[in-house]
């Protein structure tokens, strides 16, 4: 074989010492040959082949070798530009035909090929994924459905409290609003650092703001003319100190004791920002002894992936209350969870209406005048047992805790003197992932700032923690593949017009970034103008906003905080996982985000 091998370079050689117009002549002759088709113009094989040619022709004659067509995608990414080897055997899907089944290139190759005009909008969310509860409101409910009794949970151990049951049961979407009574006693939490005399002695110089209002009983709204209910729940604020605000609440029982006024003017201490962990680090710490869901940061949290403070939201807030202060209704931002102690020593009296009900009582708000979102309201309790609205309502109690489960309509009165703490948290579920992102939607239509930036939240999400939940797993990922087509059709819509794209990658503890006109959220790709005044100041708008000031763009730089590949690979790494393989990867997490 050596010898043959050795021939044939030989032979090769010789064909190229041959002249010029030799070897021209004989690719002429060859070419003629082989393209007549005449079998005469080929040699025999016996003649003009030895058996290794032979060999070779004979595999030609089988067909023609198999072959990995490779197409490169080319993807643009700031300043530079990258290829993304892919296989082109299959047909290009059609942008409308692409899911969360399909891979990153794929939906990069069906957005390039889709030919779009005008801008790209589409939900982020599938109605098909829907997981909410369907509850009906066309039969008349008897009166006493209308008041159904609170879910209450009773703790005798710390055991009881760390029980994967109670997450179950208080995040079930069937389940409003619960009470858990006993917690701090079963928890040995020591809730007397959240005490007024705590307070003043950790840092009485604290900022508090103040609503101030007008005290009349916890079922009733009186318009200011004193003649009729309504809906309406207006206070004017104002600022103080803890140690201020603490004598009034002195003063204000001190009051109490001689004389029993209705429809005075009373001071409600609200927002209390306790975010500082240096300024409130026995307070904070004491938090930790919560089980992992409840806790203010914890791996299985989805505001402990924000990546910036939220505040009120990721943060403690405190509230200092006397009787007749009140928290008018609401859902939490973005449809959060959230959680509220009482550290007492009075209760509080407590209203809630399952999301479901939610859009009835907006329209009540807008029939009253006033904004649902945005504006200052307490619900007619008549009005909504008329609209066949059940109502739960309860006492909380010193030590007793509220979780106000995803989407929960409430509003709270003070029955007595006292403190609450609260914050928020979204536990990585299907029911509250989609009640969240379709607020984000919402929130969007009725240009309200969702507090929670969804789609940057989504992306963290997917980069830092295990889903098991096929549910929440599809929500997330379609999310993200609604993300990817909006950046890729943008990208090629401005690449196509000539705008230059920077990129310019995020930096630790950066926040997410919202359109300074519109105030919605905007993800990767950032339209920065700088504005003049006292000094220059650079601001982010979406790219609607930034047509409208400049419809060629000409004076508007485009940012890029992240290179597409980066997406795709964020994309196609996040998987669904094994609940046992995810219970190994949770426990490392905890301890991670107990050391931070």
């Amino acid at each position: 074989m050596e010898q043959e091998r050795d021939g044939d370079k030989k032979r090769s050689k010789e064909e190229c010492s041959r002249p010029q117009s030799e070897r021209e002549e004989w690719a002429r002759s060859k070419d003629n040959g082989t393209s007549s088709g005449r079998s005469s113009d080929l040699p025999s094989a016996s003649s003009a082949l030895c058996s290794d040619d032979f060999q070779k022709l004979k595999a030609l004659t089988d067909g023609p070798p198999k072959e990995l067509k490779i197409r490169l995608i080319k993807v643009e990414s700031g300043d530079r530009e990258t290829f993304i080897a892919s296989e082109v055997e299959e047909r290009r899907i059609p942008l409308e035909e692409i899911t969360i089944k399909n891979t990153a290139s794929e939906i990069i190759r069906a957005c390039k090929g889709a030919r779009l005009k005008g801008k790209f909008k589409e939900s982020y969310l599938l109605p098909a994924f829907s997981v909410k509860p369907v509850l009906t409101t066309e039969q008349p409910i008897c009166r006493e459905k209308l008041n159904p009794p609170t879910p209450s949970i009773y703790l005798e151990s710390k055991r009881d409290a760390f029980s994967p049951v109670l997450l179950q049961f208080c995040t079930d979407s069937k389940n409003p609003i619960t009470v858990i009574r006993g917690l701090a006693g079963s928890l040995r939490l020591n809730l007397g650092l959240f005490s007024t005399k705590s307070l003043v002695e950790a840092n009485g110089e604290h900022a508090v703001e103040v609503r101030t209002q007008v005290q009349q009983p916890a079922d009733e709204n009186w318009d200011p003319s004193g003649t009729g209910q309504t809906w309406p729940c207006e206070s004017s604020r104002s600022r103080t100190t803890i140690a201020k605000y603490a004598q009034y609440q002195a003063s204000s029982f001190q009051e109490s004791l001689q004389q029993k006024p209705v429809g005075k003017i009373i001071k409600f201490g609200t927002n209390i920002d306790l975010s500082d962990s240096k300024r409130w680090k026995p307070q904070l710490q004491e938090l930790q002894k919560l089980p992992a869901f409840m806790r203010v940061s914890s791996s299985g949290n989805m505001l402990s992936h924000v990546g910036h403070t939220i505040l009120g939201m990721n943060t403690v807030q405190l509230y200092m209350k006397i009787p007749g202060c009140r928290t008018p209704g609401h859902q939490e931002n973005n449809n959060f969870c959230s959680l509220n102690i009482n550290i007492g020593p009075g209760d509080c009296e407590w209203f809630a209406v399952h999301d479901n009900y939610w859009e009835a009582i907006s329209d009540f708000c807008e029939k009253h005048g006033v904004d649902y979102l945005t504006g200052s309201w307490w619900p007619v309790l008549d009005d909504l047992y008329r609209a066949n609205i059940p109502v739960y309502r309860f006492i909380q109690r010193p030590g007793d805790l509220v979780w106000i489960n995803a989407g929960t309509v409430h509003w709270v009165q003070a029955v007595g003197w006292c403190n609450n703490i609260a914050w928020n948290v979204g536990p990585v579920n299907s029911y509250q992932y989609q009640l969240a992102l379709e607020r984000f939607e919402w929130n969007e239509v009725k240009k309200v700032k969702s507090i929670v930036p969804m789609i940057h939240v989504s992306w963290n999400v997917a980069r830092n923690v295990k889903v098991t939940d096929p549910d929440t797993y599809k929500m997330i990922k379609h999310c993200l593949l609604q993300s990817i087509k909006h950046i890729q059709i943008l990208r090629d819509q401005l690449v196509a017009i000539g705008k230059k794209i920077s990129y310019q990658s995020r930096v630790k503890d950066e926040p997410a970034y919202y359109c300074n006109e519109c105030d919605v959220e905007v993800f990767d790709l950032l339209f920065v103008t700088s504005e003049n005044g006292s000094r220059k100041m650079y601001v982010v708008h979406c790219e609607d906003c930034a047509r409208q000031r400049n419809p060629n763009l000409s004076s508007v730089v485009v940012l890029e905080q992240y290179r597409m590949e980066e997406l795709m690979n964020v994309y196609d790494s996040f998987s669904l996982v094994s609940a046992s393989t995810c219970f190994i990867n949770v426990n490392k997490q905890e301890q991670s985000f107990k050391k931070s």
